[in-house]
């Protein structure tokens, strides 16, 4: 069986169709719509392929459209605004079935030395990764068993999960809780030497958990749901090089949640406590039944 992360590079590797178009695979699952790190992720990758590959991503804006349909293929079509001397920008319509469904602007950047360097350090101290249990170690120590659906996404999940605080079940537990969240992750396995695609692994990865900070205060982040959410933009920056098949912490919090959108922004570090990438993300929530 082909291993989570190798199939995590080849759903990033796209397929060019012409000139500044690509097209994406986007893998039949059971969720209503396509995962919006997905599609962040290989508009990306369109992105990047039409630049010369000597300037990384320093920022993209995106803004998640139209919920996008499993097991349909994604056309990415890929405008070249603008080709500095030290920036260069990419725009990119995500296009399924003749609707637009996503767009995103990334703009990339050629090295240069700042002559100065600060940053704040991680909020709180956590524990180290290896020692705490997998998100699904956590669900089978609570649930004795995963339900079949579960089971299959645990499988297929491309990235390894480790809440830096214990999950809650039950609302006496989320009582008083406050927005705040910080996971370690990193890829299960390795995802080859092109920085592109380890920017573009933890753009996927970054759409996975930001939103539960939102829902903390309000329900447990597993079992029955009382809200719908999704996605309705996200902002990233990037810091440094990194390797996303390395640990690394994302810190999360929701400063308001209010008229039926939540936002929420997180912090990545390396394990040397390095702030590498910060994201920011606005989510949609309605109230369930």
């Amino acid at each position: 069986m082909t291993n989570p992360a190798e199939r995590l590079v080849d759903l990033l590797d796209l397929e060019q169709i012409e000139v500044n178009i690509f097209r994406g695979r986007s893998p039949q699952e059971s969720l209503q719509r396509v995962f919006g790190g997905q599609v962040a992720g290989q508009a990306l990758v369109a992105a990047g392929r039409t630049t010369d590959g000597d300037r990384p991503v320093h920022s993209l804006h995106a803004y998640f459209l139209r919920p996008g349909r499993p097991g349909v293929p994604i056309v990415y079509q890929v405008e070249r605004v603008r080709d500095g001397r030290s920036f260069t920008t990419r725009r990119v319509t995500a296009v399924q079935q003749g609707r637009t469904i996503f767009n995103l602007t990334a703009s990339f950047h050629k090295p240069e030395e700042g002559g100065f360097e600060h940053q704040l350090p991680p909020a709180r101290e956590v524990p180290d990764p290896e020692s705490l249990p997998t998100v699904t170690q956590e669900i089978r120590e609570h649930l004795g068993e995963l339900p079949e659906t579960l089971e299959r996404m645990a499988r297929r999940q491309p990235f390894d999960i480790r809440y830096a605080d214990r999950l809650r079940w039950t609302p006496e537990e989320v009582e008083h809780a406050e927005p705040r969240s910080a996971v370690w992750m990193r890829a299960v396995g390795p995802l080859g030497d092109d920085p592109l695609i380890h920017t573009c692994a933890l753009t996927y990865a970054s759409d996975m958990t930001l939103l539960d900070a939102v829902r903390i205060p309000v329900e447990p982040l597993w079992g029955p749901r009382g809200f719908d959410m999704a996605s309705l933009d996200h902002a990233m920056w990037f810091h440094r090089p990194f390797r996303a098949d390395e640990w690394f912490l994302y810190d999360q919090e929701s400063p308001i949640a209010t008229g039926g959108r939540g936002l929420a922004r997180g912090r990545i570090y390396n394990l040397d406590g390095q702030l590498i990438v910060s994201v920011v993300q606005e989510g949609l929530f309605r109230k369930l039944g």
